[in-house]
């Protein structure tokens, strides 16, 4: 059996593993929980009851938190409404230029790509590289959109995206561990919402089977929903 460490040891003593938490009350635990040096991330975990197989039962779409989840990303805009994008706060703008840094110097210093509709010509002859990745702009997440600069302003000011993997679970970062309480209860409240509302009607009982909040090294906490 692995040894636990004294630090993580010492956190799961003060979670009570029989216990759903209220958003409010974990939130405040989870804190407690998060020890090491680092900024921990705090993620919530949704065990879902859907067939990914299905695509019917598909979860995917995008989520504002109210104060953001600590995280700045570097987004790259492909476009011919460059000023308006570099106006916004993209970090990189170009258009055919960018995509032969991708592929010809595999490149990928950014974390999201928005694009006008006009550039998905361009965009599609990159599905091998940049689909895999995660990294192909959809107009379901507003990655693909005419009025770019809003796109740009929505991401920077903590708009994520969210999917659910092939198991049918769904995990999504809200916060770091220097997050007042307050507010990681705030964005933990929206991100449950909007994986309520997202509900696929095929789906039939039960349809959030667990929901659990954790720092990047703590134990899982249990939420009641």
């Amino acid at each position: 059996m692995k040894k636990l460490s004294k630090k993580y040891a010492a956190s799961l003593k003060l979670v009570d593993k029989t216990k759903k938490y209220t958003i409010a009350e974990a939130c405040d635990l989870v804190k407690k929980t998060a020890t090491a040096k680092c900024d921990e991330s705090i993620d919530v975990s949704f065990r879902l009851n859907i067939d990914p197989k299905q695509a019917d039962q598909q979860l995917r779409g995008t989520i504002t938190l109210p104060h953001g989840n600590g995280k700045t990303k570097k987004i790259l805009a492909i476009t011919d409404k460059a000023e308006a994008a570099k106006e916004a706060g993209a970090d990189y703008v170009g258009q055919q230029d960018m995509l032969d840094k991708i592929s010809k110097e595999n490149w990928f210093d950014f974390d999201v790509i928005v694009a006008t509709p006009n550039m998905m010509g361009l965009l599609g002859r990159m599905g091998r590289v940049l689909g895999p990745k995660g990294l192909m702009p959809n107009p379901k997440t507003g990655t693909v959109t005419n009025d770019i600069a809003s796109a740009i302003k929505e991401i920077k000011n903590g708009k994520i995206a969210y999917r659910n993997d092939k198991d049918g679970n769904l995990a999504i970062n809200f916060g770091k561990a220097s997050f007042d309480a307050e507010k990681l209860a705030d964005n933990l409240k929206v991100v449950v919402e909007t994986v309520t509302k997202a509900r696929p009607a095929a789906v039939k009982g039960v349809y959030i089977r667990s929901c659990t909040i954790s720092s990047t090294y703590g134990p899982g906490i249990h939420i009641a929903l």
